[in-house]
C-alpha cells in the first residue's frame, strides 16, 4: 500500500482526536459567567514555556475589569496532549490558546475547532511579517490564529566557562568562532580540551533544531504533505552535523530534569537560543548565575525555531472578548513587552521597528542587545514548509533516535533506519 493510500485510509482515525468536537458542550465555570455589565468575569489563556505576559494581562485586568487566568505548560510535548483531550472532548480549554507553529499545522486539519477571528478583530494583515500573518489561515480561508513570536536563534554561552577554559568571552569574538558549524565543532573541541573533558553544549538533539531549523523550505514533508523523512536535505544536514558532536554533548535532552538542572551545575557551557528560550535560560540558571551568561550568533548566521499563534476555540463562551484579549496581547506594544519580559521575539512590523525593542539590552545575559541581534536576524528568516504531524515526527521519531546515538544504545546506522521508520508511522495522518 502506498503512504499516499494509506495516509487518506487513516485520515479520520489520526486526526480525530483534533477534529471530534461536533455536538459537544462548551465548557464553562462558574466564575466565567457574565457580569452584569454583559462581559466575562473572567478569560483564561493557555500557554506552553513563557510567553512574557504576566504583566500584560494584569494591565488588561485594569483596563477592561476581566480577571485573566493564566495558565501554563512548561514543556510543549506535555501542552500538546492537553490540548488535542480538550478539542476530543469539547470541554477544559482556555479562551485563548497558544499554538506552536508544529501543532497549528496539525489543528488545520479541522479549522471548525477555531473561532476565525477575522469578523472580530480589525484588520490587521498588513502589520505582520507576512509569511507569518499567512501561515495563521486554515485551508478554508478562516484566521484561526494572530501571530506572536518568531523563533529567531542565537548562541547563549557561558562567559565564565568559556575564560576558564581559554576561550575568547567578547560576542563578538565569540560568534567570530563559528562561522559554520564546522567551526562550533572546532570550538567545541577547545572548550573540552581546555576544560578538562567537560561537555560543550548540552545535546544533540539541540544542535539537530539549530540546524534544521535554518534551512528553509521543506523539512520532514514535501509541500504536498508527502513524508520524505528519508530524502530531506535538511533533514539528513541536521542529522549528520548533530551527530557529528556527540563527543562534546553533555547528553542532556531539552526540557528534561538534567537539562535543567545543568544551567544551574554548569554542566554545558552552550546552548542555542531562539529569543523566546531566553527566559527559561534564566529561569533555570537562577539569580546566582546573572551576569554569567551572554549571547552571541549563530553558525551560518540565522535560524528560526519556533514561534506561535493565539488562537480562540469554538467551545469558548465567550469568544468576542477573547478574541480582543487575543488581539491585545499581540499588539505592537505588547510584543515588545512580553520581548522585554521573557524574550519572544515580535512579529508586528511596528514592534520590530521600536525605539525600545531596538535598543533593548538584557541585564542578565550581560546586558547583551538582545533586541538588536534577534531583530536584525528576521529578515534572513526563511519561511519553512512544516507537515500536519511535523511536532510527532521531530518528538516521537527524529528526536528519540539521536538520543539512542547519543547514549550509546544504537549505531548512527540502525538510529537512522529506527528513525525512517518511525517517521512513516508518527507522520501518518
Amino acid at each position: 500500500m502506498s503512504l499516499t493510500t494509506r495516509r487518506s485510509r487513516l485520515a479520520a482515525v489520526a486526526v480525530a482526536a483534533v477534529t471530534a468536537v461536533g455536538g459537544l458542550a462548551a465548557c464553562g465555570n462558574d466564575d466565567d459567567a457574565p457580569t452584569e455589565g454583559g462581559k466575562p468575569a473572567k478569560l483564561v489563556v493557555d500557554t506552553f514555556g513563557e510567553f512574557g505576559y504576566d504583566e500584560l494581562v494584569k494591565q488588561y485586568e485594569k483596563d477592561t475589569g476581566i480577571k485573566i487566568e493564566l495558565r501554563k505548560t512548561a514543556q510543549l510535548g506535555e501542552y500538546r496532549p492537553k490540548l488535542v483531550r480538550y478539542l476530543a472532548t469539547g470541554k477544559g480549554a482556555a479562551d485563548v490558546v497558544a499554538l506552536e507553529e508544529g501543532i497549528l499545522n496539525e489543528f488545520k486539519a479541522n479549522p471548525r475547532n477555531w473561532v476565525d477571528l477575522a469578523p472580530l478583530v480589525d484588520d490587521h494583515s498588513k502589520e505582520y511579517l507576512p509569511w507569518k500573518w499567512e501561515l495563521g489561515k486554515a485551508p478554508d480561508g478562516r484566521l484561526m490564529g494572530l501571530p506572536t513570536d518568531v523563533g529567531s536563534l542565537a548562541v547563549c554561552y557561558r562567559k565564565d566557562l568559556f575564560s576558564a577554559a581559554g576561550l575568547p568571552t567578547e560576542r563578538d569574538q565569540v560568534s567570530a568562532l563559528w562561522p559554520d558549524w564546522n567551526g562550533f565543532l572546532e570550538a567545541g573541541r577547545k572548550y573540552k580540551q581546555g576544560s578538562g573533558g567537560k561537555a560543550f553544549i548540552d545535546s544533540i538533539t539541540a544542535v539537530s533544531n539549530g540546524v534544521l531549523f535554518q534551512q528553509g523550505n521543506e523539512l520532514f514533508y514535501d509541500k504536498e504533505n508527502n513524508i520524505i523523512a528519508d530524502s530531506s536535505p535538511a533533514v539528513k544536514a541536521a542529522w549528520e552535523t548533530a551527530t557529528s558532536m556527540v563527543d562534546i554533548s553533555a547528553k542532556a535532552s531539552t526540557w528534561s530534569p538534567e537539562w535543567s538542572a545543568g544551567f544551574k551545575q554548569g554542566s554545558f557551557a552552550a546552548t542555542f537560543c531562539p529569543s523566546w528560550m531566553l527566559g527559561i535560560v534564566a529561569d533555570n540558571s537562577g539569580e546566582a548565575n546573572k551576569g554569567k551568561w551572554d549571547v552571541a550568533a549563530v553558525p551560518g548566521g540565522a535560524g528560526n525555531w519556533g514561534g506561535s499563534w493565539l488562537a480562540v476555540p469554538e467551545q469558548s463562551a465567550h469568544q468576542k472578548e477573547a478574541a480582543k484579549l487575543a488581539e491585545f496581547l499581540t499588539s505592537a506594544t505588547s510584543q515588545v513587552e512580553a520581548f522585554k519580559a521573557k524574550g519572544p521575539l515580535p512579529t508586528n512590523l511596528e514592534a520590530l521597528k521600536n525605539e525600545a525593542f531596538l535598543s533593548y539590552t538584557n541585564e542578565y545575559f550581560s546586558n547583551a542587545p538582545t533586541g538588536k541581534i534577534f531583530g536584525e536576524s528576521v529578515s534572513k528568516i526563511e519561511p519553512i514548509h512544516l507537515g500536519p504531524k511535523h511536532q510527532a515526527v521531530k518528538e516521537n521519531a527524529f528526536e528519540p533516535a539521536l538520543r539512542s546515538f547519543e547514549n550509546g544504545q544504537a549505531s548512527k546506522e540502525k538510529a537512522w533506519e529506527q528513525f525512517v521508520k518511525d517517521a512513516q508511522t508518527q507522520g501518518a495522518f
